[in-house]
């Protein structure tokens, strides 16, 4: 069974700016578990077939206009059908004052309702967005998560294999670290997958010999960031010299992660290799590939048409 995340009800009225109309009993400890948004039209009519209490309802000016149009008592009837089925909250948006059957309602069904300045579908917008962020399923890994040229590339291998010099000579080159060690990836949508360090040890680096350092501390704010969409995953592994190593780089490679299969490299390690060289390199040839270019699939055009020419020596 897949593990439910939630977040608290609180930390998404700070994070949108929410005017407090109304809180209910519970609303410092009162989670959301759902990623979907409604709004009640429906329900102010009196159509609750597919109703679901779990989800936060966003009221606007349409809502507001059918509620203003009925007579007192219709007002009354049409919101307590939605408060007594105790959604888990209400946002009236526009700055729009809720009507004070609304309020009085809410205090009664113990429901909370919030006030946004912004509009209905921008507001909808940012916390579905929110949501997804907060809910999306995760799990962590080992490894190091660096943004180099705009690309998440997120370095894996063995411990002591060098994942952690080579983002520290990354961030050195002008690039930025999200996490070192621990990586929570996130699955946001059904194709993105964004990276984050654990609370606990965002922007510190541990270096044997040294122990651990704070590179936001060191090197500046402008060389660590708070996440990253992950476009590449590289492998570090020692050097075997019995092994083929792919060197035109034609067929692709993908690791799973969520679900999601993401590009992936491996980079045999071995003394005299600069891998933050290597790395930034990889960073611009994945956006290349993005874009349409992939000069391995050049370069065997290139060889296939010589030969149907005959125009080898």
């Amino acid at each position: 069974m897949a593990e439910e995340y939630s977040v608290l009800l609180s930390q998404l009225v700070k994070e949108h700016a929410l005017r407090i109309a109304h809180a209910s009993d519970a609303f410092d400890e009162e989670r959301v578990y759902s990623m979907a948004v409604d709004r009640p039209g429906l329900q102010f009519a009196g159509f609750f077939e597919y109703y679901n209490p779990s989800r936060m309802l966003v009221s606007g000016k349409q809502e507001h206009t059918y509620l203003e149009r009925l007579s007192p008592e219709g007002r009354y009837g049409a919101i307590e059908g939605l408060m007594r089925r105790k959604p888990r909250a209400l946002v009236v948006c526009h700055r729009v004052e809720p009507f004070p059957e609304m309020l009085a309602l809410a205090d009664r069904y113990d429901v909370s309702v919030f006030v946004s300045e912004m509009d209905t579908s921008e507001f909808m917008a940012r916390l579905i967005g929110s949501l997804h962020v907060h809910l999306a399923p995760r799990k962590t890994i080992h490894g190091v998560l660096v943004e180099v040229y705009g690309e998440g590339l997120l370095i894996t291998g063995d411990s002591g294999i060098g994942k952690s010099e080579t983002a520290l000579e990354l961030v050195k080159r002008g690039h930025r670290l999200i996490a070192d060690d621990a990586v929570e990836i996130k699955k946001i949508s059904h194709d993105e997958l964004v990276g984050e360090a654990p609370p606990l040890i965002r922007h510190f680096m541990e270096f044997r010999g040294i122990g651990i350092i704070n590179a936001r501390y060191i090197y500046g704010v402008g060389a660590v960031k708070a996440s990253q969409t992950i476009h590449l995953v590289v492998k570090l592994e020692n050097w075997e010299d019995y092994r083929a190593y792919d060197r035109l780089g034609a067929d692709s490679e993908y690791t799973e992660i969520l679900g999601l299969d993401v590009p992936a490299l491996t980079i045999p390690v071995r003394p005299g290799r600069n891998l933050a060289v290597i790395l930034e390199l990889a960073a611009m040839n994945n956006r290349q590939k993005k874009l349409g270019y992939n000069a391995a699939q050049e370069l065997e055009h290139t060889h296939d048409r010589f030969v149907d020419n005959d125009l080898f020596e």
